[in-house]
């Protein structure tokens, strides 16, 4: 048996997973605000009490975690979703404790691994897969495999440039993909827009965009809403479709996976995707269809990824 860790800025899930990729047992922890100010022993603590009372109930070849953030052999150099601006060798303080090795891996290239094994791309030898949330994270399956960078990490998708002195990334660049194409994006500027706070849901800013018909729009502020929104999803579309279409010119990819909160929103997001990919100027070459699949194994994808 192997043990997966998914690793998130207020959350962490440890399941062990079989030899069939399965998850048959987990655990999960909510880090509250007072953890999160000491979130390395935390972290710490509770993966090393975890796996302690799991050994004794099942035989640990090794242990996997999935990272928010850049790693560079095995040891965590910056992760803002952890809070974590230095180096962190979770690594060497988890194997001291509990003895057996462990692999660290950025989550997003985790999920995609879960993903060609046993999710939306499987089957698939080369692949894209991009994770849309707060930001944009990515992989790239060749042979079933992550693309070998060598030393540094790479695919930094979500900080490709697309927009010549775009909007200010966190990164310190502008004009990255992610400053235009992630999910929080979109919802921060629907908010904006619509004159929400914060406070307004996702959920509920799905729901507004499910019911965005111009049919029904009979008064000026309903058509001036419609517009507001239509426009606001229409650009963030554009700028997901350059994007994309820059990976599939540079990879040609069998199929292209996307996970994150992406997934809530596929059945308003994803054809017009698609259009837009294949109906304007944007692929070298041309073709009539474009595989591009929701992730399916949704927060188990980086437990089990980690195991890979």
């Amino acid at each position: 048996m192997k043990v997966g860790i998914d690793l998130g800025g207020s959350h962490i899930g440890i399941g062990v997973v079989n030899s069939q990729n399965k998850i048959v047992e987990k655990t999960e922890k909510r880090l509250t605000n007072v953890e999160k100010k000491d979130i390395k022993f935390n972290i710490e603590k509770f993966t090393i009490d975890t796996i302690k009372k799991l050994k004794e109930k099942y035989e640990i070849s090794s242990i996997g975690m999935a990272v928010p953030g850049t790693v560079i052999e095995n040891c965590i150099m910056k992760s803002v979703n952890l809070g974590i601006k230095d180096k962190y060798d979770l690594k060497q303080i988890i194997e001291s404790k509990l003895r057996i090795p462990v692999i660290i891996r950025n989550d997003a290239k985790c999920a995609a691994l879960a993903e060609n094994k046993s999710g939306c791309l499987r089957g698939k030898k080369r692949a894209l897969f991009l994770t849309l949330g707060t930001g944009i994270g990515g992989a790239v399956i060749i042979e079933n495999k992550l693309l070998n960078t060598g030393k540094y990490p790479g695919t930094e998708i979500g900080h490709m440039i697309i927009e010549k002195d775009g909007r200010k990334c966190n990164c310190g660049k502008k004009g990255c993909f992610e400053t235009y194409s992630s999910m929080k994006v979109l919802k921060n500027r629907l908010r904006s827009e619509l004159g929400f706070t914060e406070k307004t849901r996702g959920e509920e800013l799905l729901q507004m965009i499910r019911n965005n018909k111009k049919v029904n729009a009979k008064t000026h502020e309903e058509k001036i809403r419609y517009e507001k929104i239509e426009n606001t999803i229409q650009e963030f579309i554009e700028y997901l479709a350059i994007g994309i279409s820059n990976l599939v010119n540079i990879f040609e990819p069998e199929a292209i996976g996307i996970g994150g909160s992406f997934v809530f929103f596929q059945d308003v997001l994803l054809e017009r995707l698609k259009k837009e990919i294949l109906h304007k100027n944007l692929l070298f070459n041309k073709r009539d269809e474009i595989e591009i699949m929701p992730a399916i194994l949704g927060n188990d994808a980086g437990i089990i990824g980690a195991t890979i």
